[in-house]
């Protein structure tokens, strides 16, 4: 199972100095989480976004049982705890993403 120390950050210079992680799972979902200027937990806490897809190829995903926003001033145990729920979540149907 994917946990914090799994994600890679890169800077989002559109972000003035912030940083983002991508993951996604083999059913179809997965998180993007931020930390930097403008996000909510800036400085030092982390803003998570459940999505849909894969790669460069993602949305966010509003219609789960986790959240229906995104999910902010999160510690790196709550980002693994999030990460964990949406590996159990259902795989994406074919008319989903």
């Amino acid at each position: 199972m994917v946990t914090f120390d799994d994600l890679v950050f890169n800077p989002r210079p559109e972000h003035r100095g912030g940083v983002q992680a991508t993951v996604f799972f083999p059913n179809g979902r997965g998180a993007s989480i931020v930390c930097g200027p403008g996000t909510y937990g800036y400085p030092s806490l982390y803003e998570l976004a459940v999505a849909k897809g894969e790669g460069e190829d993602w949305e966010l995903d509003t219609d789960t049982p986790i959240t229906d926003d995104v999910l902010g001033w999160l510690t790196e145990d709550q980002v693994t705890q999030y990460l964990l729920a949406i590996q159990k979540l259902p795989k994406v149907s074919d008319g989903e993403n």
